[in-house]
C-alpha cells in the first residue's frame, strides 16, 4: 500500500468514544479527575482503540539502529562502532532499554534499519537494511528520497506485524551514534529556530565538539535548503534511517489503532516527520518523557504532546518509552477495573 493510502486511513479520534469514555470515568467511585492525567491516558487510549474496556495485553518496543555519516565531522563522543556494539548487547538483553523493558514485561525488537555491519540472524533483531548509514549531510544528503521512502516502509511494516501479532501498545526507541545531529537538524526546519536553540551536547561533547555540531548543521541547512512543507525532503536531505523508521512505525500503527509511546529527543524527531504528514497522528501518541535535550521541548510544543515524566533522562533505546507505557497502563486500568459509583460498568467493550 502507497504511503498516502495508509496517511488517508488515519482518522482522529471519534467524538463519541472520547465521551463515553469520559461519562465512565465521571461515574468511578473516587472524587471526580482526582488522578489528573492518568484518568487522561486511560480515556485517550480507549478512544484510540474505540473500546471502553480495553486491555493491554502485549507491549512491544521497537529499537531502530543505524548510522551516521556525519559522524566524521566530529559531532560525537563516541565513534560509529558503538552502534554495532550496542545492538549485540540490546540482543543479549544487557543494555537499560533490556532492563527497563522487562520491568514493564514489554518484548524487545531491534531493527537493523542502517548499520554498517553485516549481522548474523539473531533472536530478537530483525536485518531490513536500506543502508549502510547516511551520508555526509555538510557534503551531500543524507538519503536519497527513495532510501527514506523505504526506510519508512520499514517501519510501517514493523507496525502491520504487530497488530497481526496482536500487540496492544508499542513504543519507540533507537540507537546510532551521531543521531541527535540530524534530530536537530529536523526541528530546526520545522520550527525555524536557528540550530542553535535546538541543539544540546547529545553523548556529552566538548564545548568545542558543540560549537562544530551546530555550525555543522547550519552548513548542511544552508547546502540543502530542505522544503518545510514536504516532510520527506527534510528526512532525506538532514534525518536518519532510523528516524525514518520511527516516522513509518507511528504512522503505521496509527493506521492500525495502535497506539504509541515515543521515547526521547530521537524518537520524537521521527513522531514529528510522521506528524507534519498527518497531524491526526497525534491522536495515537504520548510523550513519555522530557529529555534533557533543549530541542526535545520544541518538538513535543509543535504537535501539542504533554511529556508524561521529567526525569533527566537522555540515553534513548526506548527506556522512556518503557516507563511511558507502565504509565498508559495504569491509565487503561484506572478507567476499566475501578467501580463505578453505582457498580453498573460497561457491559459492552465496542466503542460505537
Amino acid at each position: 500500500m502507497e504511503l498516502q493510502e495508509i496517511l488517508q486511513k488515519i482518522k482522529p479520534l471519534d467524538e463519541m468514544c472520547l465521551k463515553k469514555a469520559q461519562e465512565r470515568l465521571d461515574r468511578l467511585a473516587i472524587p471526580r479527575g482526582s488522578l489528573g492525567r492518568l484518568m487522561d491516558l486511560g480515556k485517550q487510549y480507549a478512544a484510540a482503540r474505540r473500546n471502553l474496556m480495553p486491555k493491554i495485553s502485549k507491549r512491544k518496543i521497537f529499537t531502530f539502529a543505524a548510522d551516521h555519516g556525519v559522524v566524521e565531522e566530529g559531532v560525537s563522543a563516541f565513534p560509529s562502532e558503538v552502534t554495532r556494539q550496542m545492538v549485540f548487547n540490546f540482543v543479549r538483553g544487557g543494555a537499560g532499554i533490556n532492563v527497563l523493558a522487562r520491568h514493564v514485561d514489554a518484548e524487545v525488537t531491534v531493527v537493523d534499519i542502517g548499520v554498517d555491519y553485516d549481522f548474523s540472524d539473531m533472536d530478537g533483531l530483525k536485518i531490513r537494511k536500506i543502508a549502510r548509514g547516511t551520508k555526509n549531510m555538510v557534503k551531500e544528503p543524507a538519503m536519497t528520497r527513495d532510501e527514506a521512502l523505504n526506510a519508512m516502509e520499514v517501519g510501517i511494516e514493523m507496525a502491520k506485524e504487530a497488530a497481526q501479532y496482536g500487540v496492544d501498545i508499542i513504543g519507540t526507541g533507537d540507537m546510532g551514534i551521531g543521531n541527535t545531529t540530524p534530530s536537530s537538524a529536523i526541528i530546526a526546519v520545522f520550527s525555524g529556530l536557528p540550530a542553535s536553540e535546538v541543539t544540546s551536547r547529545g553523548t556529552g561533547i566538548s564545548d568545542e565538539s558543540m560549537k562544530i555540531k551546530i555550525e555543522t548543521i547550519e552548513k548542511a541547512l544552508l547546502l540543502h535548503r530542505p522544503a518545510k512543507d514536504d516532510p520527506l525532503d527534510v528526512l532525506s536531505k538532514v534525518g536518519g534511517l532510523e528516524i525514518a523508521g520511527i516516522a513509518g512505525l507511528i504512522i503505521g500503527a496509527a493506521a492500525e489503532r495502535i497506539p504509541v509511546v515515543i521515547d526521547g529527543f530521537i524518537s520524537t524527531a521521527g513522531a514529528v516527520v510522521a506528524y507534519e504528514m498527518k497531524h491526526a497522528i497525534c491522536d495515537y501518541l504520548f510523550a513519555s518523557h522530557l529529555s534533557v535535550e533543549k530541542g526535545h521541548r520544541v518538538m513535543l510544543e509543535l504537535m501539542e504532546l504533554k511529556p508524561l515524566l521529567d526525569l533527566n533522562m537522555r540515553l534513548g533505546e526506548g527506556t522512556g518509552a518503557a516507563l511511558g507505557i507502565s504509565l498508559v497502563e495504569a491509565g487503561v486500568k484506572i478507567l476499566t477495573e475501578v467501580l463505578t459509583f453505582d457498580e453498573a460498568g460497561v457491559t459492552e467493550g465496542e466503542c460505537m
